[in-house]
C-alpha cells in the first residue's frame, strides 16, 4: 500500500471547495497524518478539501480512465485501433493487471480514503464548534464509504484500511461482506452527521440515504444476493423521495450541460482555471474525424455499442443521448458535411454520446447544427455520481423484489422517469422478474455512458452472458477462450501485488 501513501504528499493545487463556491488553496499539510496536525478549524478545511482534490483529478473521477475496467458493458466501447488499447482490452474481457490506466481506478479512491481517515482520526481534537467539526466528519465517512463502495464492487476484496497506518504497512485484503459492512456503517454514520441543507458539491444527509439505497440493493444480488437488503434500499431510497428536495424538472440534456441541477444529489465540482479540469465530457466523446474551424479534433475515446445503440427505447430522451450525425470538415477547412453515423465516411461507424459533448454551456465542444467552432477536452462540467431519477429506479426495483411484486408505488417511480425521457406508463400488471427487468433496462438509458451505472447492473444480476451474446460481430472481438464468470471483477493492479506479496490475485488473471 505504499504507493497509495505516498500519493498524499502532492504538491500545492489550486481546487474548488464548492460547498462555500469559492477557489481554495490546497494545504499540502492537510495530506499528512500526523495527529499533532490539525489544531484550528482551517487546518480540517484543508484536509476536507484535499478529499475532494484527489477525488475529482485525472486520476480518479476526472478523466476515463476511471472506467477502464467498466468497458465491458454494453454502453462503452472504444476504438479497434489507436492508442485506445487500455479501455480496449477491457472492451475485448482481456485487460490484465498490468493496464496502466486502471490504475486510476484503485489510486484515486484510496488517496481519498486515506484524506478522509485523517479527518476521522483527528476532527474531534480541533479547536471550533461542534456543529463544524461534524459537518467535516460527515463528508469524511461519506467519501470513504463511497470510495470502499466502488473499491469493493471493482475489485472484490480489499484491504480495509479505517485509521492512519505505517505507510510500510501491508494490511489483507478483507471479505467483501466486511468491507459492505464498514460501507453501510460509514454511510449512516455520515447520514447522522450531514445537514438537510442542500449545498453544492457537498453531500447532504440525503445523499447518505441515496447511496446506501444502492449499496442494499447490490447487496441483494452478485456476489453476497441478500435478497433482505432490497427492502432496506427501498426504505432508504424512499427517504430521499419524501424528503421533497429533488425532482425531474430539469429536461433531460440540460443535466448534461448545466452544474448542479433539481436532480443531482451528489456531484463531484470542477474548475479549469484552477487546474481541476473535467475530462470525461468534450474532445473525448467526440469521433477522430471531427474536426472544428480551430483545427481541434475529437479522440474518439468512447461511444456505445451498436447494438445497445439500436435497442434504445424511442423517445425523446435517445435523441438527446446519442450523436447520430456526424460533421466532416471539408477540403476548403470552413464548411461541414453531415453524415449518418454509419456511413462510409466515418471512421467508426458507430453513433456516438451526444449528451457528454458540450460540457459546461459549451465549453466542450462548441457548435452549431452545420459547424464545429472548437472541440475542448477540459471542461468546467461537475460529475453527477448519484442523481435523482436512479433513487427512483432503485426504489422501483428494490421495492418489487422486497415485496414479490411490483407496487403502485414502483410503478410511479420509474414512470416518473419515463415520463420525462418522453416514453409512455409501463405496461401494468407485470410478474417480478419482468417489473425488474423493466427497471434494469430503464436504468441503462437513462443512465447511459454514465460512471459504471450499466456495469454494476451486469455485475449484480450476472448479465454478461447476455450481453456478450447480443454484441454485434464488427465490435471489439473477444478471443475465444474467455471465461466471463471471471470477468465481473477487475484485477488487481500489478503494482500492487508486487508490493503485497501475500496477496492472491483474483480469478483469471
Amino acid at each position: 500500500m505504499k504507493t497509495i501513501k505516498l500519493m498524499l504528499f502532492a504538491s500545492v493545487a489550486l481546487v474548488m471547495f464548492s460547498g462555500c463556491n469559492k477557489i481554495l488553496q490546497e494545504d499540502p499539510k492537510a495530506s499528512l497524518t500526523p495527529a499533532t496536525y490539525f489544531k484550528t478549524q482551517s487546518d480540517l478545511d484543508g484536509a476536507v478539501s484535499a478529499m475532494y482534490v484527489v477525488l475529482a483529478r485525472d486520476g480518479s473521477w476526472g478523466f476515463t480512465s476511471k472506467e477502464t475496467s467498466y468497458f465491458g458493458s454494453d454502453d462503452l466501447t472504444t476504438d479497434p485501433g489507436l492508442n485506445k488499447q487500455d479501455s480496449r482490452d477491457f472492451d475485448r474481457l482481456s485487460g490484465g493487471s498490468d493496464n496502466s490506466s486502471m490504475e486510476a481506478q484503485w489510486q484515486g479512491p484510496w488517496a481519498c480514503i486515506y484524506q478522509a481517515n485523517n479527518v476521522i482520526s483527528n476532527y474531534q481534537k480541533v479547536n471550533s464548534t461542534d456543529a463544524l467539526k461534524a459537518a467535516s466528519a460527515g463528508q469524511a465517512y461519506f467519501l470513504r464509504g463511497l470510495c470502499y463502495y466502488y473499491l469493493v464492487r471493482t475489485f472484490g476484496e480489499v484491504p480495509l484500511v479505517l485509521g492512519t497506518i505505517d505507510p510500510n504497512s501491508r494490511p489483507p485484503r478483507a471479505d467483501v461482506a466486511s468491507v459492505y459492512a464498514s460501507i453501510i456503517s460509514d454511510l449512516k454514520t455520515a447520514k447522522g452527521m450531514l445537514s438537510t441543507t442542500l449545498q453544492q458539491g457537498i453531500p447532504s444527509t440525503y445523499s447518505a440515504s441515496a447511496i446506501l439505497a444502492d449499496v442494499y440493493q447490490t447487496m441483494g444480488g452478485w456476489p453476497l444476493n441478500q435478497a433482505s437488503n432490497y427492502a432496506l434500499a427501498a426504505a432508504e431510497a424512499n427517504v430521499v423521495m419524501q424528503a421533497g428536495v429533488y425532482n425531474l424538472n430539469t429536461p433531460y440534456d440540460q443535466v448534461f450541460t448545466t452544474n448542479n441541477s433539481s436532480e443531482s444529489i451528489f456531484a463531484l465540482q470542477y474548475n479549469v482555471a484552477a487546474s481541476l479540469p473535467q475530462r470525461s465530457y468534450g474532445s473525448t466523446n467526440v469521433p477522430l474525424d471531427e474536426v472544428a474551424l480551430n483545427g481541434s479534433s475529437g479522440w474518439d475515446d468512447v461511444y456505445p455499442e451498436l447494438n445497445f445503440f439500436r435497442n434504445a427505447p424511442v423517445c425523446t430522451r435517445t435523441n438527446l443521448t446519442f450523436y447520430t450525425t456526424l460533421k466532416i470538415r471539408n477540403a476548403d477547412n470552413v464548411t461541414f458535411t453531415l453524415y449518418p453515423w454509419d456511413d462510409s465516411h466515418t471512421h467508426a461507424r458507430h453513433p456516438y454520446y451526444k449528451k457528454f459533448r458540450a460540457g459546461l454551456n459549451g465549453d466542450g465542444v462548441s457548435e452549431t447544427a452545420t459547424t464545429i467552432l472548437s472541440i475542448n477536452p477540459s471542461t468546467n462540467k461537475a460529475y453527477d455520481i448519484m442523481r435523482y431519477p436512479q433513487v427512483l429506479l432503485n426504489y422501483a426495483e428494490s421495492s418489487d423484489m422486497a415485496g414479490g411484486a411490483p407496487t403502485a408505488a414502483g410503478y410511479a417511480a420509474i414512470n416518473m422517469v419515463r415520463a420525462r425521457a418522453g416514453e409512455a406508463p409501463l405496461t401494468p400488471g407485470l410478474s417480478q422478474l419482468a417489473f425488474r427487468d423493466s427497471v434494469v433496462y430503464e436504468r441503462a438509458y437513462e443512465c447511459a455512458g454514465e460512471f459504471g451505472v450499466r456495469w454494476f447492473d451486469i455485475v449484480r444480476l450476472q448479465l454478461l452472458p447476455a450481453v456478450v451474446a447480443a454484441r454485434d460481430p464488427s465490435e471489439n472481438a473477444i478471443p475465444p477462450g474467455v471465461n466471463i464468470q471471471e470477468k465481473y471483477i477487475a484485477p488487481i493492479p500489478y503494482s500492487e501485488m508486487i508490493l503485497n506479496p501475500s496477496w492472491k490475485q483474483n480469478p483469471g488473471y
